[in-house]
């Protein structure tokens, strides 16, 4: 009975660990944003989002990446059993997305976000990871550190190198 949460703001390996948790621990992958974006970037109903949300929370085994409605994230983290924070700073996060902006642009992209055909727009997606760092991170890292000190399993990933080291140790 493994939950495992992979969280953190975008554009920083979240969905590539994940991918790899799941493969190696046999366990479904969920991608959040997945169920919060529909075609065109256009958001969910927050009724749907909440409903297939709940569904996908009540299963014994998953691995869910990303971040998903803000309000969701402290019941996801409740019934997690173990947690992936992807915590690096914010700068990376920027080169990060860059890189994949340039990446998808030329059609080198392998596995888009959300599983989208068309890329999000680029000066949204740095204002949005803006916001994230600001004004949802200190929250997430509270969340982290009273789980971590409830005894659960908390891992912390703080540059590329951990993130790289730690999907070795997979």
């Amino acid at each position: 009975m493994a939950r495992i949460v992979v969280i953190g703001n975008a554009a920083g390996g979240k969905s590539t660990l994940a991918r790899h948790l799941a493969r190696r621990r046999a366990l479904p992958l969920i991608e959040v944003d997945r169920l919060l974006w529909q075609p065109g970037w256009r958001l969910t109903s927050e009724s749907d989002y909440r409903g297939q949300h709940a569904d996908i929370l009540a299963r014994e085994r998953w691995v869910i990446d990303g971040l998903g409605r803000q309000d969701s994230i402290a019941e996801r983290l409740a019934r997690s059993t173990e947690i992936v924070l992807i915590d690096m700073a914010l700068w990376m996060h920027f080169a990060l997305a860059a890189e994949r902006q340039i990446a998808w642009s030329r059609g080198r992209l392998d596995h888009p976000p959300a599983g989208a055909a068309e890329m999000p727009p680029t000066a949204e997606l740095f204002r949005t990871m803006w916001e994230v760092e600001r004004s949802w991170m200190p929250d997430i890292r509270r969340m982290c550190a009273e789980a971590e000190l409830e005894g659960k399993a908390v891992t912390r990933l703080a540059s590329v190198a951990e993130i790289d080291s730690f999907v070795r140790g997979i």
